[in-house]
């Protein structure tokens, strides 16, 4: 009986063991997706600001031909 029960605690104890490492990989993996995530973000807001810029400049450039005509 003794020779079951330790069995059945070492199946249980890797079970867990294997929960533990799936969970560990998967909150990993979801770090790395934020982070990358956060860095995708960040170059696009980082275009979005350069075409901003680009736009202001072509605006006032129009603005100073329509004066001028």
């Amino acid at each position: 009986m003794d020779k079951n029960i330790g069995e059945q605690l070492n199946k249980a104890y890797e079970a867990y063991r294997q929960a533990c490492m799936d969970r560990d990989h998967a909150v990993k993996e979801l770090q790395q997706k934020t982070e990358n995530y956060m860095q995708q973000i960040h170059e696009q807001q980082e275009k979005i600001e350069l075409q901003n810029s680009i736009i202001a400049k072509l605006k006032s450039q129009l603005a100073a031909l329509n004066a001028n005509r």
